[in-house]
């Protein structure tokens, strides 16, 4: 079994994704609702939301879409997605990244548990937590 985070934007998904996939690199796909087999009953304004996006890194998968017209946005509440980073370099360079033009609830720190921690909101509304935890040996 894998598990895997499926986010949910307003409007927002197709350039969240475009700057996650910028931040962590894969390969990213997105499907519109304008392309989905019951594109006719969906409201114009909706057609060119994202339908499902998925950013795939290496076996990991973050997948999204834009709200349906049928369902109201909540936000993104009471979750993080967890980034583990094994070397200092990237943890700061994602930490920039993700930070830029968000919030941050925690800088990139040392922790008792790990050599650099952070936890930040994007641009976006998401949640992210970066957890580097490099051994003596490196």
């Amino acid at each position: 079994m894998k598990i895997h985070a499926y986010l949910m934007f307003d409007g927002q998904c197709e350039a969240a994704f475009s700057f996650y996939a910028k931040c962590l690199g894969g390969t990213l796909e997105m499907m519109r609702y304008a392309e989905s087999p019951d594109a006719g009953e969906i409201p114009t304004q909706f057609q060119q939301r994202i339908m499902h996006a998925c950013l795939t890194v290496g076996d990991q998968l973050l997948m999204a879409s834009d709200r349906p017209p049928q369902s109201p946005h909540e936000g993104i509440k009471g979750c993080s997605i967890s980034l583990q980073v094994d070397n200092l370099p990237e943890a700061e360079r994602l930490y920039a990244a993700l930070a830029e033009g968000g919030s941050v609830q925690m800088e990139l720190q040392q922790t008792f548990w790990a050599t650099r921690f952070a936890m930040l909101s994007d641009r976006f509304g998401v949640s992210w937590m970066i957890n580097c935890v490099v051994s003596q040996m490196d």
